[in-house]
């Protein structure tokens, strides 16, 4: 055999090995991509929780909070009912004994429900109580707001690293994957922080 006959058989064998390493690269490589694209639907179904909750909790908040309004708009009326009662009766010192204990009994009465109306643990539906409630509404909605970020700059990420590591696989690039997968996992450790809220983020 002669000493080009050699080299091309060496060269011909070292294409093949370089094609099958190419070959094995774009294998593991779409495998790669298969995983990020499992964890990108994962991300987007984090997100889409952490939206529901936060406009569902914003939601419930105000409702409760309007509640509250018309419970201290009447909590004043009555107070304000007991006040000019009271005034009456001190003004009219020589009232009838009948007429004052029916004034008397509607000053306890207003003053009563004003009360009631201030904090009632029976139904939970006193002033105190439904102060309490939208607080933690709000709570909740706070803590959906902080998570929000989190998926979205995850999805992002994944979606890049998708990108570069598809454009990897065309020209069996391996700076090109690690790349990706660099992105990967800034968007896997953003994404589990969406999940547990492990780090409170400086963004919202």
């Amino acid at each position: 055999m002669e000493a080009n006959e050699i080299a091309e058989t060496i060269h011909r064998g070292h294409e093949a090995n370089g094609a099958e390493r190419d070959a094995t690269f774009r294998k593991y490589a779409a495998i790669y991509l298969g995983i990020v694209a499992m964890l990108l639907a994962i991300t987007s179904l984090g997100g889409s929780n952490a939206t529901k909750v936060m406009l569902s909790a914003n939601i419930q908040a105000s409702d409760v909070y309007g509640y509250y309004q018309s419970k201290y708009i009447r909590q004043t009326v009555y107070q304000t009912v007991a006040e000019e009662l009271e005034v009456q009766l001190l003004a009219q010192p020589d009232m009838q004994d009948a007429a004052k204990a029916k004034f008397e009994e509607a000053i306890k009465r207003y003053r009563s429900r004003a009360e009631r109306y201030e904090s009632d643990p029976s139904t939970g539906e006193g002033k105190k109580e439904l102060l309490a409630k939208a607080k933690e509404w709000e709570a909740k909605r706070d803590h959906a707001a902080e998570r929000d970020p989190n998926f979205d700059f995850a999805e992002a990420l994944f979606q890049i690293a998708i990108v570069i590591g598809s454009v990897s696989i065309v020209a069996a690039s391996r700076s090109l994957i690690k790349l990706s997968g660099g992105l990967a996992v800034v968007a896997s450790l953003l994404m589990i922080n969406g999940y547990f809220l492990i780090v409170h983020l400086p963004f919202e």
